[in-house]
């Protein structure tokens, strides 16, 4: 984040963030729009502490304050004390992401002269400069994002901004150094975790079968995700056979979210589900395949030009379950790894 934004004159803009990893990286499309429209101004992102590490890596950020509140807690007083703390700030207008109505209140308290949000549940007075979306217009949540930083109806930019952000090279050196990665062997990373549920979590058998040809190629893996997704690396690793082992460091649950972003940098390819993971790989253009079972990339693609996206068509999908409705997981099951590694080719070729 940028250390001194007081040299700057522009608006001071307050956004609310998003709080899922993956939101908070398509958020950044929306940081970068408000820097191009107004390219004085100070932004300040209120948000879930587990962020900051993840704001750091965007230029476009000033500042962080943490939002002190457990995921869908209310906790009213909480709120308005945070309100009032914000009032000499003097922050011009705020921008609120999330749909919620709690979400909304923390600008309305601190008497934040625009509030703008889409109107999401029954926001009317919370927010002044309420917006009613057209999903045929915005099918994509990044453009959802993206159209908050103009009036309503404005044309979106032409092509729309793509997050990227900063990977730290000293700190990628340090964390090869911690976990004796090897430097100059091609890594395939893996992130086969996601927090939303089972739904979108491609078969650890099908990641295994990708992790064996590319370590036959020579290749070593490395497995990426939170302690949740450790059990689910360490079923990949136990179908290898035991010499491909050696070449596959399971870092799940081992690292910060810092790291998350300064590992993938040093990847040759990414295959992930639609994680979080998923948009931080490809907001450092790294080559990536990603596959989709409960959700859609016709929704939350990754925003990358070095990306394939293999969706596999159902009659039941995509139901955006957490869990399988119907218990077959076979937009996931079909898909099969003989896609994933085609599409991979195309990327290094393309490369």
């Amino acid at each position: 984040m940028t250390s001194d934004p007081g040299d700057r004159r522009g608006p001071r803009i307050l956004v609310v963030g998003a709080a899922w990893v993956g939101d908070m990286v398509m958020a950044q499309a929306l940081f970068m729009a408000l820097r191009r429209r107004h390219p004085e101004c100070r932004i300040t992102v209120l948000a879930p502490a587990w962020s900051r590490p993840l704001l750091a890596r965007m230029p476009e950020v000033d500042a962080a304050i943490d939002l002190p509140f457990a995921h869908g807690e209310f906790n009213l007083g909480g709120r308005l004390a945070l309100a009032r703390g914000l009032v000499p700030k003097r922050f011009d207008r705020a921008i609120v992401l999330p749909n919620s109505f709690k979400s909304a209140l923390i600008p309305a308290f601190a008497g934040i002269p625009v509030r703008t949000g889409w109107r999401g549940e029954m926001r009317f007075g919370l927010l002044n400069d309420i917006r009613l979306l057209d999903r045929r217009r915005y099918p994509l949540m990044v453009e959802r994002f993206v159209a908050l930083a103009w009036p309503p109806g404005h044309p979106l930019p032409d092509p729309l901004p793509k997050p990227r952000l900063r990977a730290d090279p000293e700190r990628l050196a340090a964390l090869r150094e911690r976990f004796e990665l090897e430097p100059s062997i091609p890594v395939l990373a893996l992130c086969p975790g996601a927090e939303f549920g089972p739904a979108k979590r491609w078969p650890e058998r099908h990641y295994a079968a990708v992790a064996q040809t590319l370590i036959a190629r020579g290749w070593q893996v490395w497995l990426l995700g939170s302690a949740r997704d450790r059990e689910v690396a360490e079923a990949i690793v136990a179908q290898l056979a035991p010499a491909q082992r050696a070449s596959v460091r399971n870092l799940a649950g081992a690292t910060e979210l810092a790291d998350a972003v300064d590992l993938p940098a040093a990847a040759s390819l990414v295959v992930s589900n639609d994680s979080g993971l998923m948009h931080i790989a490809a907001a450092l253009d790294r080559p990536l395949v990603v596959v989709y079972g409960a959700s859609s990339p016709a929704f939350t693609p990754p925003q990358s030009e070095r990306a394939e996206t293999l969706a596999i068509p159902v009659d039941c999908g995509p139901c955006f379950q957490r869990e399988c409705p119907k218990r077959h997981h076979k937009c996931l099951e079909d898909l099969r790894p003989e896609l994933v590694l085609a599409a991979a080719e195309r990327l290094l070729d393309g490369d």
